[in-house]
């Protein structure tokens, strides 16, 4: 007789799996799991296989390819349907880490705001038609009332191409062929949006997509550099973070050499007065909180002072000082420092690494706590320059990674970001859209997890990619494993407030705060009421 039973070699293969899903970080926190949040995560795994087959099983003939996790622009308007979604969108999630501030109000809004600004003009580089509607993009900019001109209608045929017409005048006057009031929102919100036909098919190549993705940043900063606009977009960005159970924000900021566009038209407006500005609307948004009896819903937001991959070395040397004079007059306000755009198609850090560290030293000289946090490996590649960027982020002292996609192909880092605790800023949903995995399944996400590197989840740009807040990206991740299940975006919540630029004290009071909220969030999952 073989000694070789079946009940032996079942005992060996759950004795393997078992030590194997062990190194899982959230795998271990089991032991320190409540009996509610044992029960609230075993309640999520039955709704997440019972929608498996009533959702992700059924037949959808207008959407192609289905199964959880799917490509998130085709399946949005499932995933807003689900049990699920439900659930995820009314859990507190700690803090959001990666976002860009010019992307994080929904494009409706902010052309809303737009619209109740006199000073706000939109121009077009060539008539319009049916036929050139989708390629002509719309420039904004705030005027001076010496600067507006007679013109009325952008699809006029007496129209001047490049003459600005008032924001609220071109709307009403928005040529009926091609759908009047309605179709002017519509061209303007497509132009500041991915949509899923030009992410799937239209632009089938990264930098296809790449192009698109930086042309609403263009035409976005048509609005955002118009200062009485930026004001109202700051405090919706803090409002709507917190519906989705954000309780405190670290977004980027390019910061440039010019002004801002003041209500008159004016390029008057320093970032001093910018931050003092939204110093104030922090603080009047926890006093809201507080008035409403939520003051555990929101803990703050601080800024990422970022320029862009494109500058000079000379140029980068005065942003860094820049940086440093608005850091010491706004400490509790900035955050860090970092570099911005296409890792593929701008420059390295390593092609800045003689004004980086003269940064490093001189933020030492000065005792401030001004770290970098850099964007790194934001590719696929293996050895590329993008690539390459790790290696530099890391040496350099990055507080966190931005994105890290690629640091998967490198057992040595991933072992120095686990040592030195430098978290992943990770932002699945945004990584599928830009073409870097086509879908949340196939990203390296899970892998991190595996191997207990600290991970933070992220939106990056959900005004652009249609992912507001934090909600859908938590579904996707829940969605495209397994194994994941309500532990896990616990440990990814908390994580995210860990790992933020916080002092420690801080950080015991927004975890204190985000626990107590964590704890209602599982009762509710486990008496029902979270659907009532």
């Amino acid at each position: 007789m073989s000694s070789h039973s079946v009940e032996s070699y079942l005992a060996a293969r759950t004795a393997l799996i078992s030590e194997e899903r062990s190194i899982r970080r959230d795998f271990r926190e089991l032991q320190f799991a409540t009996e509610e949040e044992l029960q609230a995560d075993q309640i999520v795994r039955s709704i997440k296989l019972e929608e498996a087959k009533t959702v992700w099983a059924a037949d959808h003939p207008d959407i192609p390819n289905v199964f959880p996790g799917m490509a998130y622009l085709s399946a949005r308007n499932l995933i807003t349907k689900t049990k699920i979604f439900e659930l995820i969108s009314k859990m507190p999630k700690g803090a959001l880490l990666h976002s860009h501030l010019d992307a994080m109000v929904s494009a409706s809004v902010v052309l809303k705001y737009a619209l109740e600004e006199p000073a706000i003009h939109v121009k077009i580089p060539n008539r319009l038609t049916k036929a050139s509607l989708a390629s002509t993009p719309p420039a904004f900019r705030g005027l001076k009332p010496s600067e507006y001109s007679d013109e009325v209608c952008l699809t006029s045929n007496l129209y001047n191409p490049g003459t600005w017409v008032q924001i609220k005048r071109a709307r009403e006057n928005f040529s009926d062929q091609l759908g009047g009031p309605e179709g002017f929102d519509a061209w303007v919100i497509d132009s500041l949006t991915i949509l899923p036909g030009e992410a799937y098919e239209k632009y089938d190549s990264m930098s296809k997509i790449w192009e698109k993705f930086q042309n609403t940043f263009n035409i976005i900063g048509g609005f955002t550099r118009f200062y009485p606009l930026k004001k109202k977009y700051f405090k919706e960005f803090l409002l709507s973070s917190i519906e989705d159970g954000i309780s405190f924000v670290e977004t980027r900021l390019v910061f440039f050499r010019g002004y801002l566009v003041d209500a008159d038209g004016e390029e008057s407006v320093g970032y001093s007065e910018l931050l003092t500005a939204f110093r104030k609307i922090i603080q009047e948004v926890k006093d809201e909180m507080a008035n409403q009896g939520r003051p555990d819903a929101f803990f703050g937001c601080r800024i990422i002072y970022t320029t862009l991959r494109f500058v000079s070395c000379e140029e980068l040397d005065w942003y860094i000082d820049d940086c440093i004079k608005l850091k010491q007059e706004f400490p509790d306000l900035i955050a860090g420092f970092d570099l911005v755009g296409s890792e593929n198609d701008l420059k390295p850090l390593i092609y800045y690494i003689e004004p980086l560290l003269r940064c490093k030293s001189r933020v030492e000289e000065l005792g401030l706590d001004l770290p970098f946090i850099f964007h790194a490996g934001e590719t696929f590649g293996d050895g590329s320059e993008a690539d390459n960027n790790l290696y530099d982020a890391i040496l350099l002292g990055t507080k966190r990674i931005g994105h890290g996609f690629s640091l998967i192909k490198h057992p040595k880092l991933i072992q120095m970001c686990k040592e030195r605790g430098i978290a992943l800023e990770v932002c699945p949903i945004s990584n599928e859209i830009l073409r870097l995995t086509s879908s949340v399944c196939n990203h390296p996400l899970a892998s991190m997890i595996n191997q207990d590197v600290p991970v933070a989840l992220c939106s990056d740009d959900p005004s652009v990619f249609g992912n507001m807040g934090l909600s859908f990206d938590f579904f996707q991740v829940l969605m495209g494993s397994d194994l994941n299940g309500l532990l896990t975006l616990r440990m990814l919540a908390r994580q995210s407030l860990e790992h933020s630029t916080l002092s420690n004290i801080e950080k015991e009071k927004a975890l204190a705060s985000w626990g107590k909220q964590w704890a209602i969030f599982v009762r509710s999952v486990v008496d029902g009421s979270i659907f009532a």
